[in-house]
C-alpha cells in the first residue's frame, strides 16, 4: 500500500514538474513571439507610419496586455498619436497611463507629452496667420498645458525635457497674458469698464513678473477713472509711478 501511495505521489510530482516546464516554456515563447511583433512595429513607426503603426501597436496591446513590452508598446502609442495629429486619443493614451503607472520612470515624457498635445489643442495657426482677433476664445487647453510642464519641471527637475519645458512656460505665460489683455480692451472699448479692470488687475495679480504689467496698470487706472473710482484711480497710478517710471509720460 505504501508502495502504491509513494508512486501515486511520484508521478503526480513529475506530471507538476512537467506543467511547471511547459508553462514556463510557453512564457519564453510568448516573451519572444512579443519582442519579434514589436521589433517589426517599431521599424514601422520609426519609418513614420504612424497609421499602420497605431495598428500593429494596438494589436499588440490585445495580444499581450500583461507582458514585458505592454508599457513600451504604451509609450509608443501615445507618440504614435502625437505625430498622426490625434489629439484626442494621445490624451486619453495619457491619462490613462498617468493612471495605470503613477511610478513609471518615463512619466516626465508623459507628462511633456500631455503639455505638448493640450498646446495643439488651442493652437489655431489660420487665425494667428491672418490676425484674427481671438479674445473670446478658451484656453483652458493652454492652461493645463502650462500646469503639465510645471508638474515635469518641479517633479522631475533632472528630466532631459525640463529645459524645453521652462522655456514653453515662459512661452505659455505670455500667451495667457496677452490673452487677458486682449479681453480687458474688448470690455473696455464696449464700455464694460468693472470687467476691464477686473481682467487687468487678474494680470497683476497672477503674472507679477511679465513685461505687460505696466500695460495692466494703465488699463486700470483708465477703466477706474472711467468708472468714477478715483482712490482706486490713485492708488493704481501710484504703483505704476513707483515700479514702472519709465510708463509716466
Amino acid at each position: 500500500m505504501k508502495a502504491k501511495i509513494i508512486a501515486i505521489l511520484c508521478l503526480t510530482a513529475a506530471i507538476s514538474g512537467c506543467a511547471a516546464k511547459k508553462d514556463q516554456e510557453e512564457l519564453v515563447n510568448t516573451n519572444q513571439t512579443a519582442q519579434q511583433a514589436y521589433n517589426e512595429t517599431k521599424v514601422v513607426l520609426d519609418s513614420g507610419l504612424y497609421g499602420r503603426a497605431i495598428e500593429l501597436l494596438k494589436r499588440m496591446e490585445g495580444q499581450y496586455p500583461f507582458g514585458p513590452m505592454s508599457r513600451q508598446v504604451q509609450l509608443d502609442l501615445i507618440y504614435a498619436y502625437t505625430q498622426s495629429g490625434d489629439i484626442k486619443q494621445a490624451l486619453a493614451s495619457i491619462d490613462r497611463f498617468i493612471r495605470l503607472n503613477p511610478n513609471h520612470p518615463d512619466l516626465d515624457y508623459v507628462y511633456y507629452m500631455r503639455a505638448v498635445n493640450n498646446l495643439r489643442t488651442d493652437a489655431n495657426s489660420f487665425q494667428e496667420f491672418f490676425g484674427i482677433d481671438r479674445a473670446d476664445r478658451d484656453l483652458a487647453s493652454t492652461k493645463q498645458a502650462f500646469e503639465d510642464l510645471k508638474i515635469l519641471t518641479n517633479t522631475f527637475p533632472k528630466s532631459r525635457y525640463a529645459a524645453d519645458g521652462k522655456s514653453k512656460m515662459i512661452e505659455i505665460k505670455e500667451k495667457l497674458v496677452r490673452h487677458e489683455l486682449k479681453i480687458a480692451d474688448y470690455y473696455s472699448r464696449r464700455g464694460a469698464h468693472l470687467a476691464a479692470a477686473n481682467r487687468a488687475r487678474y494680470v497683476v495679480e497672477f503674472y507679477r513678473d511679465s513685461p505687460l504689467v505696466p500695460k495692466a496698470l494703465e488699463l486700470m487706472v483708465y477703466s477706474y477713472n472711467e468708472l468714477g473710482l478715483t482712490k482706486l484711480r490713485d492708488d493704481t497710478q501710484a504703483v505704476l509711478k513707483l515700479n514702472f517710471p519709465e510708463q509716466q509720460g
